[in-house]
């Protein structure tokens, strides 16, 4: 994938747009304005017309994919095993499912059965020499897991093994990462957007075929409580379809608690009926939207950057004077947003992130179960 369609690759989101939103250049779409210029929601000639030069530009990729797929499902020789367990968790779309929760109960739970666990990401969107969002908020509820981060996951995995004595691998976002052997593959699902409006990046946002479900062991529906039962039981039954041997689980991302970059915490519904303004840099922003108004807040203003977007001065300062003209009480915004920013206030308002953790809807047990087999082969190897 090149520069420029990793650019493209941060700016995915949900919302109304208006024909004047549209830019001039495809690249600089707005995360609301590609969902609902590929979803087919933006009628008209002009979003036909870019739609048409979207599936044009994705075919050469989907031939790619299918090629490195076909390559990796034929040749055992090109996977790579490093000696314990790996996990991996990933999804088949671009944008927000829910990973970081997931990755973050799955490496308590391994930790609980007493294994020494890494967590390996490629690090996108970090600056140079840092480390990206996700794995600052990684760090920040894990402590005592070492999070490495490197395009090489075989490297990164020796390195945890032989640095750290690490007895297990998860792996952030490997679901498409062919190349290290994992035990165990969790693929996350958004009920939001399940299978990425049905289309190869960039005319949709699957990252691959969604036969490439084939390959998981675990399917996990995210967002579950946000959709009715119909609907979900007709998301199951195509993905029992595709990956017939795969175990199904359904969670809920739950708010916690409102935390402060000082650590100080306060009670989601201390906000509740409370006019905020919140703002994300997340893959799907719809998703936090929906979470805020559940929290029964009343969103004043909302506003989106690109995923991984890394805040500036310029940044905040433009924040504090937005959120004051909507004359909220408070700033709202992401746990990943906030380790980037680092402030308890943005001018005179108080700012605050939504602490999310999953919850299990139905599949805790054969997840856990999994997870338990995993852990029994580590101590076997170790």
């Amino acid at each position: 994938m090149d520069c420029r369609t990793r650019r493209a690759c941060d700016r995915l989101g949900d919302g109304p747009v208006q024909d004047s939103d549209y830019p001039n250049d495809l690249l600089m779409l707005r995360p609301s304005e590609f969902r609902s210029l590929v979803s087919g929601r933006r009628r008209g000639l002009r979003a036909a017309c870019l739609r048409a030069v979207l599936g044009a530009i994705a075919v050469p990729y989907a031939l790619a994919v299918r090629w490195r797929n076909r390559r990796y499902d034929r040749s055992l020789r090109l996977v790579r095993r490093v000696g314990v367990p790996v996990i991996s968790i990933g999804n088949l779309t671009l944008g927000g499912t829910g990973k970081t929760p997931m990755a973050a109960w799955t490496a308590r739970r391994l930790r609980r059965q007493g294994l020494r666990v890494a967590i390996l990401s490629r690090g996108y969107g970090a600056e140079p020499g840092g480390v990206n969002d996700e794995a600052l908020e990684l760090e920040r509820q894990l402590p005592d897991v070492p999070h490495l981060q490197n395009p090489d996951r075989v490297e990164a995995a020796e390195l945890a093994i032989e640095e750290f004595g690490c007895q297990a691998i998860l792996l952030d976002d490997g679901f498409q990462h062919r190349r290290i052997h994992r035990d165990l593959d969790i693929v996350l699902i958004d009920a939001l957007e399940p299978f990425g409006f049905e289309r190869i990046f960039p005319r949709g946002t699957l990252r691959e075929p969604i036969r490439g479900l084939q390959r998981a062991g675990i399917v996990v529906l995210t967002r579950a409580d946000m959709l009715k039962r119909g609907p979900r039981e007709e998301i199951r039954a195509r993905v029992a379809r595709l990956a017939p041997d795969a175990a199904w689980a359904e969670v809920a991302h739950a708010p916690e608690h409102l935390l402060a970059a000082s650590g100080d915490r306060q009670p989601i519904a201390s906000l509740a009926g409370r006019k905020v303004a919140a703002f994300c840099a997340v893959g799907n922003p719809a998703g936090f939207q929906r979470t805020l108004a559940d929290c029964g807040y009343r969103v004043a203003a909302f506003r989106e950057f690109p995923d991984h977007h890394p805040y500036r001065r310029g940044d905040i300062e433009s924040l504090a004077s937005w959120a004051q003209q909507a004359a909220a009480s408070a700033v709202v915004c992401t746990a990943k947003d906030l380790v980037k920013i680092g402030v308890d206030r943005l001018g005179r308002l108080p700012l605050w992130a939504l602490a999310i953790g999953i919850r299990f809807l139905s599949g805790q047990e054969i997840v856990e179960a999994r997870l338990d087999e995993v852990a029994a082969g580590a101590k076997i190897v170790r």
